[in-house]
């Protein structure tokens, strides 16, 4: 008698071939990978957070079904930005249509679009801002530094945000690994809304760059948790592409070749939801294959692509996990 929910038995069901399949057997690979001890590292790229993945991730974070978080600054600071604007979101059905006049309309108004969802600035960046960059400020007054997520758990965890919540907390993916102290990895977080805003006041003389760590210190960082980690096995399950996937991947052959510590064992899973085209000579839409010419995976690692919409797919994954 299967202990799994509704959502799951319907997928098992249904879900017998061509990607669809491919989403099943990469769920059991994921189950199987948690079952053998082994833990797992989550990329997230694109506008996973403005597309409300934390509705599924936050309690994947809380059951531990996930170790580890490599993502863009703009996942990071969006999960953020959903708890404390959701009401003033705008969505924009329509997006496919939009004249250049009424896409300068919406940045009048202070909405910038993703998609067909526009995040609103005052509410959300400014937001986030007014709060953030205090904690900046006293790291630096007391000669402290931190990475980009470091300061997001600090102004979480303060409380200075409360007042502005407007979903459910169980809802954010980022509240849930603040609670946790996860390890997070933040590759090029400087091209971030929030990054934008860190360097304007580099540029003011109101901060210096050196209060942020930078992300050598992020690979040298996610090098070190490798290493203590990687005992039973480190899988790596991949939404989307860009930096978010290939920065972490990288850690095992720098560990392996440029350190030359031999014995640094391959990711021992490999699952990425892809919508990038393999021909054009894209990191991104590379088969898993490749990834073993570069010392990443070995031949009998369990390789999985779903090529299709990360929004549909990840969380139906998500849901297997929990056992929906």
């Amino acid at each position: 008698m299967s202990t799994k929910g509704p959502i799951s038995q319907f997928i098992e069901k249904h879900y017998l071939h061509f990607n669809a399949a491919a989403l099943v057997d990469a769920a059991k690979g994921y189950e199987a990978q948690l079952e053998s001890g082994a833990k797992m590292l989550v990329s997230l790229a694109g506008a996973m957070s403005t597309a409300e993945l934390g509705k599924s991730f936050a309690e994947m974070i809380r059951q531990d079904k996930v170790q580890i978080i490599s993502c863009t600054g703009a996942n990071l600071e969006e999960d953020i930005m959903n708890l404390v604007a959701h009401s003033h979101y705008k969505r924009v059905p329509n997006y496919r249509d939009l004249t250049p006049q009424e896409e300068w309309d919406l940045l009048e108004k202070g909405l910038n679009r993703v998609t067909d969802t526009c995040i609103p600035e005052e509410e959300a960046f400014r937001r986030l801002q007014a709060h953030i960059v205090d904690i900046w400020k006293e790291a630096e007054a007391k000669g402290e530094r931190y990475l980009p997520h470091e300061y997001m758990y600090k102004m979480l965890l303060s409380g200075v945000l409360e007042q502005y919540y407007e979903i459910d907390l169980k809802d954010s993916w980022m509240y849930a690994a603040a609670e946790k102290n996860l390890p997070i990895v933040c590759p090029g977080w400087e091209d971030s809304t929030m990054g934008n805003i860190f360097a304007s006041y580099v540029l003011k003389g109101e901060l210096k760059a050196s209060t942020m760590k930078s992300g050598i210190e992020y690979m040298t960082f996610l090098a070190d948790w490798y290493t203590d980690n990687s005992e039973n096995g480190i899988g790596f399950f991949q939404i989307g592409g860009g930096i978010a996937g290939d920065f972490p991947i990288c850690v095992v052959p720098m560990l392996y070749q440029d350190m030359e510590r031999t014995d640094t064992p391959f990711w021992s899973y490999f699952c990425q939801i892809s919508d990038s085209t393999t021909s054009y000579g894209s990191y991104s839409g590379a088969v898993p294959n490749e990834k073993i010419t570069w010392g990443k995976l070995d031949i009998d690692t369990p390789k999985f692509i779903i090529e299709s919409d990360a929004t549909i797919v990840a969380p139906l994954i998500f849901a297997y996990l929990l056992g929906q």
